[in-house]
């Protein structure tokens, strides 16, 4: 039995919600989108999950961040993200982070950076002062989506 309960894991730990956006980044990858993946974490609830969609809904905003903000919004009926956590596979862009500034999202946690787009290259200024930020949460799962998506698209 104590190797049962130590084998299983946690599911309200920050590993268990990043797992969950590396399965919308699957989802996403499957579509022959970027493979980016992101769910919304209220009260240990997920309240939302994307993926990245750019390509099927033929707009450039669609980004796995954004399509969950709006699906959060329409299910706690508000705008601000009090008590919400975002998990996301890779550093969110300066749009994305943007969006997140004005939800006034309580954390984020995200798994790879992203050195060309991510907007930590401008500061974390670029979020809400109250918002908290982590990242590296299984890191290399993120990581090699991205590397793997993209050198099959170049050969």
């Amino acid at each position: 039995m104590t190797n049962t309960i130590a084998g299983m894991l946690n599911i309200y730990s920050d590993e268990h919600f990043m797992l969950q956006a590396i399965k919308e980044a699957e989802k996403a990858r499957d579509a022959g989108e970027v493979p980016v993946g992101a769910v919304i974490v209220s009260r240990n609830q997920i309240i939302a999950r994307a993926h990245n969609q750019t390509q099927l809904l033929n707009d450039v905003t669609a980004h796995a961040e954004i399509l969950a903000i709006t699906t959060a919004s329409s299910y706690l009926g508000s705008k601000y993200f009090k008590e919400c956590t975002l998990f996301v596979t890779l550093e969110p862009c300066i749009m994305c982070a943007g969006a997140l500034y004005w939800s006034q999202i309580d954390r984020i946690v995200y798994g790879a950076s992203d050195e060309k787009r991510g907007f930590m290259r401008y500061g974390k200024e670029l979020l809400h002062p109250a918002t908290k930020l982590e990242f590296g949460i299984r890191h290399d799962e993120c990581a090699t989506l991205m590397t793997a998506f993209f050198a099959t698209r170049r050969s």
